[in-house]
């Protein structure tokens, strides 16, 4: 479960509010893409001992995943400045 959707479905937990999309994506510190809203609060629903499990910041393999696209990204800038300074 993203971090950010655990917070805010365990501050309207702890608020007696039963989570919901609206909700809980009212209570977002940050922008959150509506799948990952969706699943957090189905993963909640199914097993509402979820929230009480400790909130995980981004995974290692986030961190490498987006650490090798902005490489790539790089990559193709260097190659389209490489163009450009030809002409």
């Amino acid at each position: 479960m993203h971090p950010a959707v655990q917070k805010a479905i365990v501050e309207l937990v702890n608020s007696g509010k039963t989570p919901t999309v609206a909700l809980t994506k009212a209570r977002l510190c940050e922008p959150v893409p509506m799948p990952l809203i969706i699943s957090g609060l189905s993963a909640y629903k199914n097993n509402p001992e979820i929230i009480k499990l400790p909130v995980t910041e981004k995974s290692e393999q986030d961190s490498l995943s987006q650490q090798s696209q902005l490489d790539r990204i790089e990559q193709k800038l260097d190659r389209l400045l490489t163009l450009l300074e030809k002409r």
